[in-house]
């Protein structure tokens, strides 16, 4: 594999910025203020009657709109809409969606896994670890449970994980700073929490209020759903972030069960591209600087 520069999460949004800004040249698209402007791109009408998106390839673009599940992703709302200009925007009322955004983990996600035929392909379901092709699903919702509630029924947490891919979990990263904090109590309410976890040596820590508050919880979560439903959980992120790499072992450390542990793993997307079609190489080395072997 091409060697890569170890980069922060505010480097890589730089660099994806640039990237993002020299591939709207050819789509419509809008950039947001701030020192790191972000791009969010639009749909738009081919002279064919096909949409098409800059920020995606386009057969998975396709294929996602022909999936009213996969579709159904493309509406999560964009959460800093206010750092878009309007004054001039003919359209102020459209609304910017997430996946528009050059930097976002879940439209690559989807870039790479709704790509039609593409998990038939063997070596990729090697590297996954899986037997077969499968129907991704994304933001799925394993319904972790949490002890009793009212009237001793079960409550369940609806937390969703990036992408499910038959016995796969998958949580994705791209330039996010992290894997998210919680209180601590919030994850002591799995039922199985302290028989999987050396609770002493996981990364806590107390806020300025005396709180203690558990890093990386949506790592914790994703474990505690891999045992739960016997699956696999895989961490999928940018070989430059190497920040993120060290807090995945952090946390793998501390899981005492050696069979759960066989089933958890960490994936690079650059190691994915190293499989992928040379027209996905391509998308992903100029798109995301992306490299493959």
């Amino acid at each position: 594999m091409a060697s890569q520069p170890q980069l922060t999460a505010s480097a890589l949004r730089r660099e994806l910025s640039a990237r993002g800004l020299r591939h709207a040249r050819q789509h419509p698209h809008e950039v947001t203020y701030g020192a790191i402007p972000s791009v969010l791109f639009q749909h738009y009408e081919l002279e064919t009657h096909q949409g098409q998106h800059g920020n995606f390839l386009a057969p998975s673009y396709r294929a996602i709109q022909a999936n009213p599940d996969w579709a159904a992703r493309l509406n999560k709302t964009y959460c800093a809409e206010a750092r878009i200009p309007h004054r001039h925007d003919p359209d102020r009322a459209r609304t910017r969606r997430e996946l528009d955004c050059a930097s976002s983990s879940d439209a690559l996600l989807m870039n790479i896994f709704c790509h039609p035929g593409l998990l038939e392909n063997r070596s990729l379901r090697g590297l996954l670890g899986i037997d077969c092709a499968a129907e991704p699903v994304f933001g799925y919702k394993p319904g972790l449970p949490l002890g009793p509630g009212r009237r001793n029924r079960p409550l369940l947490d609806r937390t969703e994980i990036d992408m499910l891919l038959g016995p796969l979990l998958v949580e994705a990263k791209l330039t996010e700073t992290g894997f998210q904090r919680a209180p601590i109590a919030r994850v002591q309410r799995y039922p199985a929490f302290e028989d999987i976890f050396d609770t002493e040596a996981l990364p806590i820590t107390a806020d300025v209020k005396g709180f203690c508050r558990i890093d990386s919880y949506q790592l914790v979560r994703g474990v505690l759903a891999a045992h739960h439903e016997a699956r696999s959980f895989v961490v999928l992120c940018d070989a430059r972030r190497t920040d993120l790499v060290e807090r995945w072992f952090q946390i793998l450390r501390t899981v005492r069960l050696c069979e759960l542990r066989s089933r958890l793993g960490l994936l690079t997307w650059q190691e994915i591209a190293t499989v992928l079609p040379a027209a996905m190489r391509h998308f992903l080395a100029e798109k995301y600087g992306i490299l493959s072997a």
